[in-house]
């Protein structure tokens, strides 16, 4: 039995495609789409169909942007000789966020994760690979997430770009500022106590 009309219901299965996105959630944002007013509605639509035609990646570090080049890559006062390579666009903006890295950044756009299907030839290493030959650069900080799949995309990456001879380094981590010693787990405090440093 069909309890909301066939546009409702495909619409809430639409929401549901989004990831982390639950059956109960769409529904309810269905709901919430329906009872806009025509004009927010359409402003929503018209949203959505702009950012699909206007946002593409970056042809140099694979970063989203609706230019030829990102603003980051046309930044003549960044550091080209330092790429940060991140897993996702969000990535490039948390780091932008701590205003310290003055360099340029490549989007993996995933990391290697064979239980999902996902394998080094889904993701963006061959342009990781192809920009570090052709341009002059000194480092490469792999800066995916301390889990598996980001472990193993770093070292991955890192194995490849060996005889490049170009340094590899990883983001340091450790016990997170603000927290305390007791709840760290024991990964957590291993990883600090080899990150530690002089003071």
């Amino acid at each position: 039995m069909q309890y909301f009309p066939a546009a409702l219901q495909n619409l809430a299965d639409q929401f549901a495609r989004l990831p982390g996105i639950g059956g109960k959630t769409a529904q309810r944002l269905a709901f919430h789409v329906l009872g806009l007013p025509e004009e927010s509605a359409q402003a929503f639509a018209d949203a959505i169909m702009e950012a699909k035609r206007s946002v593409h990646t970056c042809p140099v570090c694979q970063n989203l942007t609706d230019r030829e080049l990102c603003p980051i890559c046309d930044d003549g006062m960044r550091d080209h000789g330092v790429i940060c390579v991140v897993a996702e666009p969000k990535d490039v903006i948390a780091m932008e966020r701590s205003r310290e890295f003055r360099g340029v950044y490549h989007v993996l756009h995933g990391v290697i994760s064979p239980l999902n299907h996902v394998t080094q030839d889904d993701i963006k290493i061959k342009e990781l690979l192809m920009r570090v030959g052709r341009e002059e650069v000194r480092e490469v900080i792999m800066a995916t997430n301390p889990d598996t799949e980001g472990e193993a995309t770093a070292m991955y990456i890192s194995r490849l770009l060996r005889p490049m001879e170009v340094k590899v380094t990883r983001l340091a981590y450790g016990v997170p500022v603000g927290s305390q010693l007791e709840y760290a787990d024991e990964v957590t405090l291993s990883r600090a106590l080899e990150g530690r440093q002089e003071i």
